[in-house]
C-alpha cells in the first residue's frame, strides 16, 4: 500500500476469483450461458481472471467499452444499451471483427441498422419485465412488427429477448427479489415459445446480481448477465447478496485531518472518487460507505462505529469513535468499502491489484 498517494481502488484478487468461480458454478449448474456483465470492473486484468474459468462470451454498456474489450482479444459481446444509431461508424468496425449483438426496442431502430450495417450483428429485443427504464411490455404490438421485420433481415440475427431486473435493486427482502426473478422468467418464457417456431434458436436472457446471487440456481434462463458480483459491495450486503467477506474492493484515502472534537476525520476521496450513491442505515441516517483499516495483505473488518457520513467533491467526512481516530495521522490511508461497486470502480481510474 506504500505506492498509494491519492485515491486508489484496491482490489483483492482473490475474493474475485472466489466470485467468479461461485457464479460460474451456478451458471453450469443452471444450464445457462454465462455472459457476465463488464461494466463493474472495466479491466482487462479482471477479465483474465474470468478466462481462467472459460468465460469467452461478455456483456458491456457502451460502443466504447465493447471497442475496448474487443481489442483485448474479447471475440463475442453484447452492448446491453439500445443501440446508440450515432455511432453506426464505430459499431460496423467492430461488428466486422467480432460476434456483435446490439439491443432494440422499436422497428424504427431495426429499420436504421438494416439500412446501414456493413456487417452482420446479432439483436435482442428488449423487454421490461417491471423495472420500466427501458423495454417493451411483453403484450407491445411493437414485439410483432419487429419479429415480422426480422423474418426478412438480411443483415441482422434475432437472438431472442433479453431483459434487465433493476427493479430487483428496490425490493425488499430475498423473497420479493425472488419473485422478481421468478415474474421475469414467466414474462420471457412466454414470449421465446410464442415465437420459437419462426425462431427456433432464440433464447432468454437475464441480468441483475441480487437475484443470480440469492437464487439456489438460474434455471429456465439460457443465458445470465450479472455484473456486480464480481466485487460486490456494501449495498449488495445489506441486500443479503453476499456477506462482507466477498467485497472484493476498497477505495484506499489519504487522511487529510482529523478532528478530535468531532470525532471526525477528513479524507481525500470525495463523490469524483465515490459518487454519491448511500444506503439509509437502520436508525435513520445516511451512509456513503464502511472504514475500514488497511494492511500490506487488504483490508480489516468494518471499524464497529465509523462510517463515511458526508462526501463534497474531493472531500470526505468519516465519522469515527475516539480510540480509532487517536491512531490516525494525516499522511496515513484509510480503506471504504464503496456503497455502489460499480461507480467506484468507474471514477477510481488508479488502480491496484493485490
Amino acid at each position: 500500500m506504500n505506492s498509494i498517494h491519492k485515491p486508489t481502488l484496491v482490489i483483492d484478487s482473490t475474493k474475485v476469483e472466489a466470485n467468479i468461480r461461485r457464479m460460474t458454478k451456478k451458471a453450469a449448474q443452471s444450464g445457462a450461458i454465462f455472459r457476465p456483465h463488464f461494466k463493474t470492473h472495466q479491466s482487462v486484468e479482471v477479465g483474465t481472471i474470468f478466462r481462467k474459468f472459460g468465460v469467452d462470451k461478455i456483456t458491456v454498456s457502451s460502443v466504447e467499452m465493447a471497442q475496448y474489450f474487443a481489442n483485448n482479444n474479447w471475440g463475442d459481446i453484447t452492448i446491453a444499451f439500445p443501440v446508440n444509431l450515432r455511432e453506426m461508424d464505430e459499431i460496423n468496425n467492430i461488428a466486422s471483427k467480432i460476434t456483435l449483438n446490439l439491443l432494440a426496442e422499436s422497428v424504427y431502430t431495426l429499420d436504421f441498422l438494416e439500412a446501414h450495417l456493413s456487417a452482420e450483428v446479432g439483436i435482442f429485443i428488449k423487454i421490461d419485465v417491471g423495472y420500466h427504464r427501458t423495454g417493451l411490455n411483453k403484450e407491445s404490438p411493437e414485439i410483432e412488427k419487429m419479429t415480422n421485420l426480422l423474418k426478412t433481415s438480411k443483415m441482422i440475427c434475432f437472438l431472442g429477448f433479453l431483459t434487465h431486473a433493476g427493479h430487483s435493486y428496490h425490493a425488499r427482502g430475498k423473497d420479493e427479489i425472488l419473485t422478481i426473478l421468478e415474474s421475469a422468467k414467466h414474462q420471457l418464457t412466454g414470449l421465446k415459445q410464442k415465437y420459437l417456431d419462426d425462431f427456433p434458436e432464440i433464447i432468454i436472457s437475464y441480468g441483475d446480481t441480487p437475484s443470480c446471487s440469492m437464487a439456489e440456481a438460474c434455471s429456465g434462463f439460457d443465458e445470465i448477465r450479472p455484473g456486480n458480483f464480481v466485487y460486490y459491495d456494501v449495498m449488495q450486503y445489506h441486500f443479503g447478496s453476499c456477506s462482507l467477506n466477498d467485497i472484493a474492493v476498497v477505495a484506499a484515502c489519504p487522511v487529510g485531518a482529523t478532528h478530535t472534537q468531532r470525532n471526525e476525520v477528513v479524507i481525500y476521496g470525495g463523490a469524483v472518487h465515490l459518487s454519491k450513491e448511500h444506503i439509509i442505515a437502520d436508525n435513520g441516517f445516511k451512509l456513503f460507505g464502511y472504514v475500514v483499516l488497511l494492511n500490506e495483505h487488504g483490508w480489516s473488518e468494518p471499524i464497529p462505529g465509523a462510517y463515511l457520513s458526508e462526501l463534497s467533491q474531493e472531500h470526505g467526512i468519516i465519522r469515527m469513535p475516539e480510540k480509532y481516530l487517536k491512531q490516525l495521522n494525516p499522511g496515513d490511508l484509510v480503506g471504504i468499502l464503496p456503497v455502489h461497486s460499480c461507480l467506484t470502480a468507474n471514477l477510481l481510474k488508479q488502480q491496484l491489484v493485490i
